[in-house]
């Protein structure tokens, strides 16, 4: 008992060493900074009017990131090629001599598609006040461009109301001293339509190596003194927990394997339909958002099977944790195993089947061409911090289950009113900004966000995503095992 403690507790100390090594090349850049971009400003109102020689707009904001590497901005050229040139300056405050400064010819812009003005990458960026101006050159009437701007933020789907202080808004100068301010017929202020790009740099890639190192040391002296306890009989988390699966290990398989049988017996298909039932899914939902609402998410198909995926496996192996100990009653006064081997048992029957509902996800990957990165290597984080949530949360259900048997009903509506929490089919930009604090509560957010990032954009997210989805799904575990641990003796007395 004493060495097989002992020789998993080494095997999961030269598996952290050997993943903590890897995780280093394969989240790459990501651990010291991350892209990101501003939400474009949409609306186009037909104010102000070609910009002539010596006529000027001026765009203020304020810098979300705290390095700023171009700024996109979009002009309208009336469906014609024009000859004028405009002279593109961004100031620092009100500052006089400009960061950037860059002459873009009209000839060169097409209508409604975003020109870029980049410079060299302006550090210390973010919270700093900014000026961007754009002059005309030479326009003249019929041969100048103006300016698209507007007052909502293009959010995927929908637009939503966009939130700036009208000192910040777009002003219109017709020369060097009357500057006036673009608000549309409801006078509300505007924005250029523009889009600020720019990388958020995190201090944890610079210092990865010395917590790779102490969270080693912690394991380490946790297990030493840990095997120690367990040697003299004492009671310790890890080393008990081994000893159970490999005590139970048959047990488990036999209650997984009959859990897995009865969903698919006499069933025509059977297995099969672990790969249909998101796809027929996947197919409806793609069809009524292209084709009747809109979408125009990139990727939809992708995008929308992964939330069918994710949320799937979660619905279904926390319906079967719920009734993991009542189900399972005949069993439970007859033989003593330790309880939480039931819903345990079940959350893993789900497990193989959201294993099984990856290889269409796959498959529809290849189909669009959307070829995986090395950021798919990360794709183990996603499914188990899944599973733990799944695992958590059923634990509580299940207990909930014995002592109050209306709970099946009331998690049905709950979950269905989850599905609709999370942005499993639907761009999470429709949500306001002021309700993002609240909605990001949400794990099954987190899972979503980091799948989506490693499979569709290729790339992992920054070190605080991995930290929010480790909290925010380690909580509902470690809940849902505390509550079962305190009333698991009562089960006997109730079911």
């Amino acid at each position: 008992m004493k060495n097989r403690a002992t020789k998993v507790c080494v095997i999961i100390l030269i598996v952290y060493l050997a993943v903590g090594a890897l995780f280093y090349p394969i989240a790459g850049e990501s651990l010291h900074s991350t892209a990101d971009s501003t939400d474009p400003i949409s609306g186009t109102i037909n104010y102000p009017p070609e910009l002539l020689a010596g006529q000027y707009v001026e765009q203020r904001f304020v810098c979300d990131f705290d390095t700023v590497t171009s700024i996109k901005v979009m002009f309208g050229t009336y469906g014609r090629e024009n000859t004028d040139v405009i002279k593109a300056e961004l100031f620092r405050g009100d500052e006089t001599e400009p960061i950037w400064s860059q002459a873009l010819k009209t000839a060169d812009m097409d209508d409604g598609i975003y020109t870029v003005i980049e410079g060299q990458p302006i550090e210390d960026a973010k919270g700093k006040h900014f000026k961007l101006r754009l002059t005309s050159l030479s326009g003249t009437a019929g041969d100048a461009v103006t300016l698209h701007c507007g007052n909502t933020v293009n959010g995927g789907r929908v637009q939503t109301q966009a939130e700036f202080d009208a000192s910040q808004a777009l002003h219109y100068f017709k020369d060097a001293e009357t500057g006036v301010l673009v608000t549309d017929k409801s006078n509300n202020p505007c924005n250029l339509q523009m889009s600020i790009a720019g990388l958020n740099l995190h201090w944890f890639g610079a210092y990865y190596w010395f917590f790779y190192a102490g969270v080693a040391l912690l394991l380490t002296l946790y297990f030493a003194i840990a095997l120690r306890r367990h040697s003299k009989g004492k009671k310790t988390l890890i080393p008990d927990m081994i000893d159970s699966l490999f005590k139970y290990g048959f047990l488990i398989r036999q209650l997984v394997a009959r859990d897995f049988k009865t969903k698919y017996k006499r069933s025509v298909l059977g297995v099969l339909w672990s790969f249909l039932n998101p796809l027929i899914t996947m197919s409806v939902q793609w069809v009524v958002f292209s084709y009747f609402f809109k979408s125009d998410i990139e990727k939809f198909p992708i995008y929308l099977l992964c939330g069918i995926v994710c949320f799937n496996f979660f619905n279904e192996a926390t319906n079967m944790c719920l009734m993991s100990i009542v189900g399972n009653a005949p069993l439970i006064n007859k033989v003593y195993v330790p309880k939480y081997i039931y819903p345990f048992s079940r959350t893993m029957s789900s497990g193989i089947n959201l294993l099984l509902s990856l290889v269409p996800l796959f498959i529809m990957l290849l189909c669009t061409k959307t070829w995986p990165t090395q950021a798919v290597l990360l794709l183990p984080f996603v499914l188990i911090m899944l599973f733990m949530l799944s695992y958590g949360v059923g634990l509580i259900l299940a207990t909930m289950m014995v002592f109050f048997r209306d709970t099946q009903f009331l998690w049905n509506i709950f979950s269905m009113l989850l599905m609709y929490l999370t942005p499993v089919f639907y761009p999470e930009t429709i949500i306001p900004a002021r309700f993002m604090t609240v909605y990001k509560l949400n794990p099954l957010y987190h899972i979503l966000r980091f799948m989506r990032s490693i499979l569709i954009d290729g790339v992992s997210l920054e070190p605080k995503a991995y930290l929010y989805c480790f909290i925010l799904c380690a909580v509902p575990f470690l809940v849902g095992l505390l509550i079962f641990r305190k009333n698991q003796d009562k089960f006997v007395l109730n079911i």
